[in-house]
This record gives structure tokens, C-alpha cells and sequence, in this order.
């Protein structure tokens, strides 16, 4: 039996003498006094021996209800310490409502025995009747509150044990996936060296045939390699790569003049071509800004950019070689030019080997085949057939800045003028020029020095 059943059956007790009494009546005579207080005597112990069992009753059962929580909440892990705390508060709290009820439980009995030896006295008044009536509804009142607070602790009590066998069942879980991981890795370590073991007699066994297979490609390289140097190549698959790698390049320059200062801008297509150590942009002066022979005004401004595609890099030094002082290269690094992703040509190893040349001229898209011959009296120089000829029947003839390829794919030079071709053998310079605001040394002193080592050649070179 529950509290709320104990304090209904008080209730209905006490108002069952309240409506039961005769209120009208002045005095009761002796003879009831003395009838009514033995049967009042007689039936008081067995209804408090009722009302006790049942307190009794109810008190084991609340205890019994608290131990049984406590050995739950006493069994979950450490890791819920902090719900334990939390479940602790609440059953505090629950247990300073309880006696908090209980006080008021035995309040409501004392005024009970309070109220019935008046009645029994028939000395109380309808006033103090009244009062202690509005005393009762009062502790009745907060007995309601309190049997509510109760249920909303035991409502937060369950969800807390709830909660506590959600996170049993997640670290069960988890538990049981860790011991399945650490048996699938066990099982991946065993196989692991299984298969490390397979894989080391392959490895004996392959390094055993690339022995064999290295010594006939070392044979069968030197062989294509002699096969590919001895064998020309179409002129077509020569312009369709250059074609495919060239570069374009922008020079800008900007000297003062006497009003307004004067910009020049050149544009033209190049390639890249390497000596095995560095990477240039190759170029013809006539592709630059820069004139011989003009008047010396010094530039403030020399830019320069090569642009492949969407990849654009800015120039930093125009070289002219020591070679010929019309023939400029533009040193690139070596992770820009990856970067722009074209072909870098190699230097003819054999430049005299094929008596005909590939001429490609960049400008108007034209190529052809060229004889060629070697000028005895200068050795870094070879003449290409210019002959009238050439021009009438339609074939190409050379040009300045016209770069000579040779029928392996390699590049052999550029045209310093219509008939001679500068042989690239290396790109040592004999001036430096440093691109920026007011260039160093300055453009005058450049351009007058390879002006004067341009006059120095010998007229057919010129």
C-alpha cells in the first residue's frame, strides 16, 4: 500500500466523524459520553494498529525500491561517475522529500488525534473547526505537491537509467568491435608475411632475369641509339613538334624621349633549347626591342615574358652570346620550364652529319628541306642555299631568325642574316643585361659593344 492510498483513507476517515457528529446538540449526556468512549477506546488501537502496518508496509516497500536502485546505479562503470553524482542528488533530494512527507504525514496525524479528542470533548468550536479544516487542505495541498515532485524524480530517475544502459550497450559495442579489429589485424600481419615472403623469392628470381635483360638492353639501347642517330627524320614530324613546344615570347622596352617617352613591343615564337646544363629561351635580336647601330639613348625599362598555354614566366637576364652579337638566349629555370611542359631541344652532337638542314621559320609557319655547306674560314658558321632558285620554284629560303634543325630533330642554330647560320655549340655571353627599372649595365654600353664586335666580323657575316 502507497502513501497516496494511506492519506485518501485518512481523509475519508476524518471526514466521516466530521459528517457523522452532531454539531447541534449542546452537550452529550453521560450516559453517551461513557457508551461512546469505551467503543471509541475499543476501535482507536485497531484502526492505529492498521494505519501503523500499513506505514510499515509502505516504509519496506520504499526502502526495498531504494536498495534495489542503489545496487543499479552501484554496478555501472566508472566512466558514469558523473551520473552516479547527478542519481545521487536525486535521491537526496527524493529522500528530503520523503521527510518531508513523512513529517507532514505525522502532522495530518496529530491533528487527527487532536481533532478527535476534541470531538470526543465536544469542547471545539466551529471557528477553530474552520481553521484546522484550512490547516488540513493546506498540508493536503502540500502533500499533492510533494507526491508530484515524486513522480517527476522517478520519471528522471528512469530516464537516468535509461541513458546509463544506452552507454552500457555503446561500450559493450565498442568492445566487441575492438576485439574483432585486433582479430582482422592479426589475421592481416600473418598474411602480410606470407606475402612478404612469397614476394622476396620473386625479387631473387627477378633480379636474376633483369640481369640478363639489362646486359641485352644495354646492347639493344646502344644499338637503337646508333639506329636513331644514323636514321633522318621527316621534316613534317620536325615542324609538327615545333609546332607542338614553341614559346612565345613579349619583350617590352620604354626609353625617354622629348615630349613623351618611347615603348616598343615585340612579339614573336621560340623554343627552348638546353646545353646539358642550363635552359634558354632562344631568340634573334631582330625579335627585341634592341637595334645595333642606333642612336645610344639609354632604355629605363626592359620587360620580358614567356607564355606557353595559360603558364606565363617573366625573364629575368637577356643574354647576348659571345658566338654572334645577334643571337640572344634568356636563361629559365629548370622548374619553370617543367612547368610549362614542353619539349627542351638538345644541341646538334653532330651538326655536319646530314648535308641538308631543316629550316623553320616561326613567323609565317614555313619549313623545308636546305643544303647546306661548312665555311671553311669560319668554323661556327655554315651557309644555307639562298640562290634565286629557290625563291622561284616556291621552296623556302632563309631568313634571319630562322632556326636550323637537323634531320635527327636537333637544333644546329639560327640565321644571323639570309645566308649564314650561327652553329650553337654554347651559350657563353659576352653581355649580361638585367631586366627591371633602369637596366644594368646600361643598354647603350650593351648595344654599342656588340655593335662594335658585329663590325668586326667579316662582311658576309655582317
Amino acid at each position: 500500500m502507497n502513501k497516496t492510498l494511506l492519506l485518501i483513507m485518512c481523509d475519508f476517515m476524518l471526514l466521516n466523524l466530521l459528517a457523522l457528529t452532531r454539531w447541534e446538540k449542546a452537550e452529550p449526556s453521560h450516559t453517551q459520553l461513557e457508551s461512546a468512549a469505551p467503543r471509541s477506546a475499543v476501535n482507536a488501537p485497531a484502526i492505529n494498529a492498521d494505519m501503523v502496518e500499513l506505514m510499515r508496509l509502505t516504509l519496506e516497500d520504499e526502502k526495498t525500491a531504494r536498495d534495489a536502485l542503489a545496487t543499479q546505479l552501484a554496478a555501472t562503470r566508472g566512466s558514469l561517475s558523473e551520473r552516479e553524482k547527478n542519481l545521487a542528488a536525486v535521491e537526496q533530494q527524493k529522500g528530503q522529500l520523503e521527510d518531508s512527507l513523512a513529517a507532514n504525514q505525522s502532522s495530518t496525524r496529530e491533528l487527527e488525534k487532536r481533532f478527535t479528542a476534541t470531538t470526543q470533548e465536544a469542547a471545539l468550536s466551529k471557528e477553530q473547526l474552520a481553521k484546522m479544516q484550512r490547516e488540513l487542505d493546506e498540508r493536503r495541498a502540500e502533500a499533492e505537491r510533494q507526491k508530484a515532485e515524486l513522480v517527476r524524480l522517478d520519471r528522471q530517475n528512469a530516464e537516468a537509467r535509461q541513458r546509463i544502459e544506452n552507454l552500457n550497450v555503446a561500450v559493450r559495442v565498442a568492445e566487441q568491435e575492438k576485439k574483432l579489429i585486433s582479430q582482422n589485424l592479426t589475421e592481416a600481419k600473418q598474411q602480410v608475411e606470407v606475402e612478404r615472403l612469397e614476394r622476396a623469392k620473386v625479387q631473387e628470381q627477378t633480379s636474376q632475369l633483369t640481369l640478363g635483360v639489362g646486359q641485352l638492353a644495354q646492347q639493344s639501347g646502344a644499338l637503337s641509339q646508333e639506329i636513331r642517330s644514323n636514321r633522318p627524320i621527316n621534316p613534317n614530324i620536325i615542324f609538327s613538334e615545333f609546332l607542338a613546344n614553341r614559346v612565345q615570347s613579349k619583350f617590352i622596352a620604354r626609353r625617354p624621349g622629348l615630349f613623351s617617352p618611347t615603348v616598343k613591343e615585340h612579339n614573336t615564337q621560340t623554343i627552348l633549347v638546353s646545353d646539358g646544363q642550363q635552359i634558354y629561351a632562344l631568340m634573334h635580336l631582330s625579335d627585341t626591342p634592341f637595334v645595333l647601330g642606333e642612336i645610344a639613348i639609354d632604355y629605363d625599362q626592359v620587360a620580358g615574358r614567356l607564355t606557353r598555354g595559360s603558364f606565363s614566366a617573366p625573364l629575368a637576364e637577356l643574354h647576348f652570346l659571345r658566338l654572334d652579337p645577334r643571337v640572344m638566349v634568356a636563361p629559365i629555370d629548370a622548374s619553370l620550364a617543367a612547368l610549362m611542359g614542353g619539349k627542351i631541344y638538345r644541341l646538334a652532337a653532330e651538326p655536319f652529319k646530314f648535308p641538308e638542314a631543316v629550316l623553320v621559320r616561326a613567323d609565317d609557319g614555313r619549313y623545308g628541306e636546305t643544303p647546306f655547306r661548312i665555311d671553311a674560314a669560319n668554323a661556327s658558321y655554315v651557309k644555307l642555299d639562298n640562290r634565286i632558285t629557290t625563291r622561284l620554284f616556291g621552296e623556302i629560303a632563309p631568313k634571319r631568325g630562322d632556326l636550323v634543325f637537323s634531320k635527327t630533330g636537333e637544333l644546329i642554330g639560327m640565321m644571323v642574316n639570309g645566308d649564314y647560320c650561327a652553329v650553337l655549340g654554347n651559350f657563353t655571353a659576352a653581355y649580361i643585361l638585367k631586366t627591371g627599372e633602369n637596366p644594368e649595365p646600361k643598354t647603350s654600353v650593351v648595344l654599342s659593344e656588340a655593335y662594335t664586335r658585329l663590325q668586326r666580323l667579316p662582311f658576309k657575316l655582317q
